[in-house]
């Protein structure tokens, strides 16, 4: 029982080391411009900043104005922590909207938003920003989304797989161990009752030479 005990200990063990370490979801910890900051002049980009690396490949960011009028130009750029878009010159005296959805270290999505408003006396230009690219934007961010989720869902699948081939393992190994100890245990056990008997039968003849003698 205790060489079972100890194979098991040695296997759980083995499962925590083999096992990834738990990662958190990726945290906004800062933005350039601040969340709920007054410009003075149109920034010409919009970067957020992560605790942790964000994956490549699924980030998207947006910058909208009160009339729902879309001002990212371009697509999103990551850089580790780093996620930027660049923005076109936005009208002077307006709020906008950054928006955001990314793709965790630990393959999880994560969105959300931060604000800021264009002072009135702001260096930019009166220009109305492009209505069709926020069909666009969030068109793209759907897809974004959906791929996400995809990888979220690969990710898991494949960790949980992989728990479960490990616990099968254990249960078979603990099992051999089981029936081997049970196999072993009555082949040994006669050792001591033929020794015993030995002695008896021993004991018998010496008490026997006694007597005749």
């Amino acid at each position: 029982m205790r060489r079972l005990l100890t194979v098991l200990l040695l296997a759980f063990v083995a499962v925590g080391l083999a096992l990834p370490p738990a990662q958190a979801h990726n945290v906004l910890i800062g933005s350039d411009p601040k969340d709920g900051a007054t410009l003075t002049a149109s920034p010409e980009r919009v970067t957020l900043v992560f605790d942790q690396a964000v994956r490549q490949g699924y980030a998207q960011m947006g910058v909208t104005g009160a009339d729902g009028s879309a001002w990212a130009d371009g697509a999103a750029v990551v850089a580790a922590e780093r996620v930027s878009v660049k923005v076109k010159p936005l009208p002077a005296g307006g709020a906008y909207v950054v928006g955001y959805r990314i793709l965790s270290s630990d393959g999880h999505p994560v969105t959300g938003k931060i604000t800021f408003t264009l002072a009135a006396g702001a260096t930019g230009q009166t220009a109305q920003g492009t209505q069709g690219t926020q069909g666009t934007q969030d068109t793209g961010a759907e897809s974004a989304g959906s791929d996400a989720e995809a990888a979220e869902a690969a990710a898991n699948g494949g960790a949980g797989m992989a728990v479960v081939w490990i616990v099968g393992a254990l249960l078979v190994l603990a099992a051999g161990t089981a029936v081997a100890l049970r196999r072993s245990g009555p082949s040994a056990a006669p050792a001591p009752a033929a020794q015993a008997a030995e002695a008896a039968e021993a004991a018998e003849k010496s008490q026997a030479e006694e007597t005749r003698a």
